[in-house]
């Protein structure tokens, strides 16, 4: 009797994935969501309260924080996301 290696590919049963499925969506590098956010931060201060320069600073710092920490990790927001949900211990 013949037995399958589990890492072994079997004929015939392929998927293709697409890389649209498995990377992250990025404006200029940093993280969609991130962009969005920043670009509507720095436009309420530059054009709202009429502080030009403020609001380049934030926009620049704030895109050149969110591309650094994508090129370390694209997925940086999710896992932001879960460690704020789940608590620093686990009562066993």
């Amino acid at each position: 009797m013949e037995t399958l290696d589990p890492g072994a590919a079997i004929p015939g049963y392929t998927a293709p994935v697409h890389r649209a499925l498995t990377e992250q969506i990025l404006l200029g590098g940093a993280p969609r969501s991130v962009a969005i956010v920043n670009g509507t931060l720095a436009g309420a201060v530059g054009l709202g309260l009429r502080l030009w320069l403020v609001g380049l600073l934030i926009w620049a710092v704030g895109h050149a924080a969110a591309v650094w920490a994508a090129r370390r990790d694209p997925q940086f927001l999710e896992v932001g996301r879960r460690h704020m949900r789940y608590p620093a211990f686990l009562r066993a």
